[in-house]
């Protein structure tokens, strides 16, 4: 069973970077999809970035295109989600999640929350004015 523990979420001002970790185990992530989510208070859960560990592109949201970046260790299989130029209105929990997958050229396949089917607990971003 695929098991997802992340961490790093806190505190920080607008303009300020974070960088989350999510640390996956149980499973052989050269098939999976990884993505990163957030759901701030009163809204839906929305994708972040997301790419297929084996290769291709990587998907981002146009909102954060320029500012995150999803780098990666494959060696201890752990996944990392880059935030800089944090905004306030990106308040949010964030989550990992993981799920198998094939390669599709299109990298906004990967966005589709429906393609995956473990998730992390969460880890809480507050950014500050």
């Amino acid at each position: 069973q695929v098991q997802l523990v992340e961490s790093g979420g806190g505190l920080v001002q607008a303009g300020g970077s974070l960088r989350l970790s999510c640390a996956a185990s149980g499973g052989t992530f050269s098939s999976y999809a990884m993505g990163w989510f957030r759901q701030a208070p009163g809204k839906e859960r929305e994708s972040v970035a997301a790419f297929l560990w084996s290769g291709g592109n990587t998907y981002y949201a146009d909102s954060v295109k320029g500012r995150f970046t999803i780098p990666r260790d494959n060696a201890k299989n752990t996944v990392y989600l880059q935030m800089n130029n944090l905004k306030t209105g990106e308040t949010a929990v964030y989550y990992c999640a993981a799920g198998s997958a094939r390669y599709y050229s299109d990298s906004y396949y990967y966005a589709t929350e429906g393609l995956y089917d473990s998730w992390g607990q969460g880890t809480q971003v507050t950014v500050s004015s």
